[in-house]
């Protein structure tokens, strides 16, 4: 039986949980104090300042170091305990709060530390005192392990130390952040509900006969119901129900340009999001939602299916970019397998020659399925053209990102040339103008 799986979540931690104890080696990190240090120098000080003979300095010294030898046994042999929030399923970049405590029988608790992972952050990491309260951030997507964290105990005197590791290691997942998606998806619900709370269906050009209503400039004239204008005395137009039970595929490129950097992200994490929230507006409307991801090869493939956003999300959220070519035809012979479907497409698009195997291989879609390529602006470019130049290196970068937009712009053009929707947006709304855009596709039956 498989065990249960962590809830996507970026609601606050769960209540401190116990760990054992210590399993730091016994002189793993034994250390001097500053009060040691001190203690030396004043009496090098005291040597030389005042007439006392070297065999007293010397036995001086000898009783200082066994003092400090005696502070380094206690130290070591203290059995620090610590407790340690429980570290749920993490959402990228979502900051949850965690909590670490100390405690020991015998000596002095120095100092507090959680060392972290480049994937992940904790803040602040360190405190004086036997107790950590901060926030728990996942920097980058996938499963990662929280190492155990380190209790700096001083001995009785105050003149030795030394690290033990407690709480031991815990792994850590973060995910692409679907409670945000979910959110957005509840305010588009509450922005079309009725008077009464209550959501209403979901209008527009299918063929499920809903309701009859005044006509308006904007209805197709093959929607006027004749019979009820004639009774009524005014022009009646019949309202149809959007099909359900559609199918949303996202196509995933995991290849080398998708590792460009937008900001502190990656495309393929932008993408990501983006998939999420595409995912959980899909499955709001009633239609299944699956997904494949390839590169050089098809590495994954999701079947279409009801309640899909959560299993894609799973499935999809520790990909990372490869350093090698995406080949769009294997990926969309695999597409041409599934019933007619909206096709999302997740990719970058740069210009004619790196796009070019996408241009050939989008007629093979295009005959069969809805085809929607989505793509995040690149800030930088914006930024290059859109700010004053204050210099020769300026003026050259602007030109360089002028010809890269317009080559960009190029691409859209030849894709809406052959009745493949486009989405660029920056990356914060990629995912909110993919949902708006599936959203028109369905209002217009196009899927």
């Amino acid at each position: 039986m498989s065990p249960a799986r962590p809830p996507l979540s970026g609601a606050p931690a769960a209540p401190v949980i116990p760990e054992g104890r210590s399993r730091s080696r016994r002189w793993a990190g034994a250390r001097p104090t500053r009060r040691s240090a001190l203690l030396f120098a004043l009496l090098a000080a005291l040597t030389i300042a005042l007439p006392i003979g070297g065999v007293a300095a010397v036995l001086i010294a000898c009783g200082l170091a066994g003092c400090i030898f005696v502070d380094f046994v206690v130290a070591a042999r203290v059995g620090p305990r610590a407790e340690r929030s429980a570290v749920p399923t993490l959402a990228l970049r979502v900051a949850v709060p965690y909590a670490l405590e100390a405690e020991s029988n015998a000596g002095h608790l120095a100092r507090l530390r959680q060392p972290v992972p480049p994937e992940l952050g904790v803040d602040p990491d360190e405190v004086a005192t036997a107790e950590l309260r901060g926030s728990l951030t996942g920097r980058h997507r996938g499963k990662h392990r929280l190492p155990p964290a380190v209790v700096r105990v001083a001995g009785p005197l105050g003149l030795a130390s030394c690290d033990h590791e407690v709480a031991g290691s815990q792994p850590v997942t973060v995910m692409p952040d679907l409670p945000k998606a979910r959110r957005m998806a509840e305010a588009r619900r509450r922005g079309r509900s009725s008077e009464e709370g209550r959501a209403r269906a979901r209008l527009g050009l299918g063929t499920e006969f809903e309701s009859v209503r005044d006509y308006t400039p904007d209805d197709d004239i093959r929607h006027v119901n004749w019979v009820a204008s004639s009774r009524t005395g005014r022009v009646m137009s019949n309202q149809f129900r959007v099909d359900e039970n559609r199918e949303v595929l996202c196509v995933v490129d995991t290849g080398r340009l998708m590792a460009s950097p937008v900001g502190s992200l990656t495309r393929l994490d932008v993408a990501l999001d983006a998939v999420a929230v595409l995912a959980v507006a899909a499955e709001d409307g009633g239609d299944r939602v699956g997904g494949i991801a390839f590169d050089s090869h098809v590495s994954r493939q999701l079947a279409p299916r009801r309640r899909g956003a959560d299993p894609l999300v799973r499935a999809f959220f520790d990909l990372e970019p490869k350093e090698v070519e995406s080949d769009y035809e294997r990926a969309f012979v695999a597409v041409g397998r599934h019933r007619r479907a909206l096709v999302v497409l997740f990719t970058d698009l740069v210009d004619a020659a790196a796009s070019r195997s996408l241009l050939d291989a989008c007629p093979m879609l295009t005959r069969r399925h809805a085809v929607l390529v989505a793509s995040c602006r690149d800030p930088d470019l914006t930024a290059a053209v859109r700010d004053e130049p204050h210099g020769v290196t300026d003026v050259v970068r602007a030109a360089v990102a002028t010809e890269l937009l317009r080559a960009h712009a190029q691409v859209v053009a030849r894709l809406r040339s052959m009745s493949v929707e486009v989405v660029s947006a920056p990356a914060p709304q990629l995912g909110a103008a993919c949902a708006r855009a599936y959203l028109r596709l369905k209002w217009q039956a196009r899927l």
